[in-house]
C-alpha cells in the first residue's frame, strides 16, 4: 500500500505543476520524469540494502530511457517532479525534499573528490529552473527558487529567489509587498523558478541611482540658494530634470522629458529668451 499511495502522489502533483497534463494514464505512460523517479526509488532500495552493482544498473537503464540520471544513493523526498528532465544530473550524496520540482538540465553536483556529503541539500518545495546548476554542499531553504541557468555555489535562506551567474539572492517571500503575494497565491507555482513579478536587479540599481542623483541635485540647489542670500554668485548650468525618469523592465527607460525643452523651459524661468 505504501508504495502504491507513493505513485498515486507521484501522478497527482503533476496536475498542479503542469496545466498540460490531462489524465492519470498520461502522466503514467508519457511523463519520463516520473519514470525517471518511479526507476530511482527501485534502486534507492537496493542501494540501502547494500545491492549496489545492481542499483547501479538499474540506474544506468533509467538514465538510457529517460535522459535523467539520478545516483541511487541520492534521497529524495515525496511528490518530486522532473518536467521534461532530459540532461537533469543528481549526485550521490543529494538530498531533496518533498514537493520539489526540477526542470530540465538541472545539476546537483558536487565540487570536490572527496569523500562524504559532497552535492546540495533542498527544503521542501524548491524550484529549479532549466539549466541552472547547484554546486557543493550547500542547502537551500523550503521554498526557494532558483532562476533558469542560474549557478548557485552558496546556501540560500527559506523563501529566497535566486538569479544569475554566481547565482545572488534578489527577493526573499518573507518580504513581499501584499501586491506580490496575492500575485504568488493566484499563479500558484512558479514555472521555471521565475515568477512573472520578479524584479529586475539592474533596473531596480538603476532606479536607486536616478533616486540618488535627484537627492543630490536637490541638496545643492538648496546650498546655491543659500550662498545667493549671502549675496556669492552662483552660476545657474542647464541640466535635465530626473523627475518622473525610471527603468522599466520591457519599455527601457521611461517617464523622462524632453531635454531641449527642459532647457528652454530652465531659460524661461530665469527671464532669459527662448532659443
Amino acid at each position: 500500500m505504501g508504495w502504491w499511495k507513493t505513485i498515486l502522489d507521484d501522478v497527482d502533483s503533476v496536475f498542479d505543476r503542469d496545466p498540460a497534463a490531462r489524465s492519470r494514464w498520461e502522466i503514467a505512460l508519457t511523463y519520463p520524469g516520473l519514470h525517471a523517479v518511479w526507476w530511482h526509488r527501485v534502486a534507492h532500495a537496493l542501494w540501502r540494502r547494500n545491492w549496489r552493482l545492481l542499483a547501479r544498473l538499474i540506474s544506468n537503464v533509467s538514465r538510457w530511457l529517460t535522459g535523467i540520471e539520478i545516483h541511487p544513493g541520492a534521497r529524495i523526498g515525496r511528490r518530486f517532479f522532473v518536467d521534461h528532465g532530459m540532461g537533469v544530473v543528481i549526485g550521490e550524496t543529494a538530498l531533496i525534499g518533498d514537493d520539489c520540482t526540477l526542470y530540465h538540465g538541472v545539476t546537483l553536483g558536487g565540487t570536490t573528490w572527496r569523500e562524504g556529503k559532497r552535492h546540495p541539500t533542498l527544503g521542501d518545495g524548491v524550484v529549479v529552473g532549466a539549466g541552472a546548476k547547484i554546486l557543493g554542499p550547500i542547502e537551500l531553504g523550503a521554498g526557494v527558487r532558483v532562476g533558469s541557468n542560474a549557478v548557485v555555489l552558496k546556501d540560500a535562506p527559506a523563501g529566497a529567489t535566486l538569479v544569475g551567474i554566481p547565482a545572488r539572492v534578489v527577493e526573499r517571500r518573507d518580504e513581499q509587498s501584499e501586491t506580490k503575494r496575492r500575485v504568488a497565491q493566484r499563479l500558484g507555482f512558479d514555472a521555471y523558478g521565475v515568477a512573472r513579478d520578479m524584479p529586475d536587479p539592474v533596473a531596480t540599481v538603476v532606479d536607486r541611482l536616478l533616486d540618488h542623483v535627484q537627492a543630490v541635485d536637490g541638496q545643492l540647489d538648496e546650498m546655491a540658494a543659500a550662498l545667493r542670500s549671502l549675496g556669492v554668485e552662483v552660476s545657474r548650468p542647464a541640466r535635465p530634470s530626473l523627475d518622473g525618469c525610471h527603468l522599466d523592465e520591457e519599455d527601457g527607460v521611461s517617464g523622462c522629458a524632453d531635454p531641449a525643452r527642459e532647457t528652454d523651459d530652465q531659460g524661461a524661468a530665469r527671464g532669459e529668451s527662448p532659443r
